[in-house]
């Protein structure tokens, strides 16, 4: 079986979903005997402002078209905020952009954002009040909140981190995220966003958090390979990530997280 290459664009500064994605496919390959590489772009960012988020959407192009110069499957636009700081619909608009922007390339390869991917994962599980923790400054993070809200899902709470330098944000533990997420133990939410961040790590925990929380747990990245394994044809099933890429899901709402 020839293995399925998977393309990336991701903030320069970006340590995280290099290792979580391949990581969460290493996990459904143990169990499928699929393969899959990964071949990443990078555009340039360096802390999370809304100047250094827009310049990276805009190198974004060129960074599709470099991926696509090689036989890749699937591309991911791996920069939650990047988009979703930009206003109503943006990561539709992102979306076609970067098709478009693949018009002359020897391969258009289907493109998912994460953006998009978190607001479909939602929907997937159908979550209509959730509470989500970002690494994000708050205001930033209000940003994202009312994106999310404008999609038809209640926010009924943030977690703000208030870390602005993005190589930080890759650089905290994980483990911190199961005191944060046990507020929401019980909470009258259907799901919990851990980590509305790609560069967050939250991985490790996620199970773990699901447990804790008795609620669907997702990832910016999770929710991500959910998109990437539908673009690529497959069902999108991955073990120990949590209720989204449950075997067999097809439950919503707090429900759910029975299943992972």
């Amino acid at each position: 079986m020839s293995p399925r290459r998977i393309g990336l664009v991701v903030p320069s500064s970006n340590t995280t979903m290099e290792t979580e994605l391949p990581e969460l496919f290493r996990r459904r390959s143990a169990v499928t005997g699929e393969t899959f590489t990964w071949h990443s772009a990078r555009a340039r960012m360096a802390h999370v402002t809304p100047e250094e988020l827009d310049r990276m959407v805009q190198a974004s192009d060129v960074a599709v078209q470099s991926l696509a110069d090689s036989p890749i499957d699937a591309i991911a636009y791996a920069c939650l905020v990047a988009v979703l700081c930009r206003g109503a619909n943006a990561h539709r608009d992102v979306k076609a952009r970067l098709e478009n922007a693949l018009t002359d390339s020897p391969r258009q390869p289907d493109v998912v954002t994460s953006a998009g991917a978190l607001i479909d994962g939602l929907q997937a599980l159908g979550a209509k009040r959730i509470a989500m923790i970002t690494p994000y400054m708050r205001p930033l993070a209000e940003t994202v909140a009312e994106y999310i809200r404008a999609e038809g899902v209640e926010v009924t709470e943030v977690v703000a981190l208030e870390v602005s330098d993005n190589v930080e944000v890759g650089r905290l533990d994980p483990e911190n995220l199961i005191g944060i997420a046990s507020q929401f133990a019980g909470a009258d939410i259907d799901a919990l966003v851990l980590s509305a961040c790609v560069q967050m790590p939250s991985l490790p925990v996620v199970d773990r958090v699901e447990r804790l929380v008795g609620l669907p747990v997702l990832t910016a990245a999770t929710a991500t390979a959910r998109s990437l394994l539908l673009a690529l044809g497959l069902e999108p099933e991955i073990p120990e990530a949590g209720a989204l890429l449950a075997t067999g899901n097809r439950v919503a709402g707090r429900n759910a997280a029975a299943v992972g």
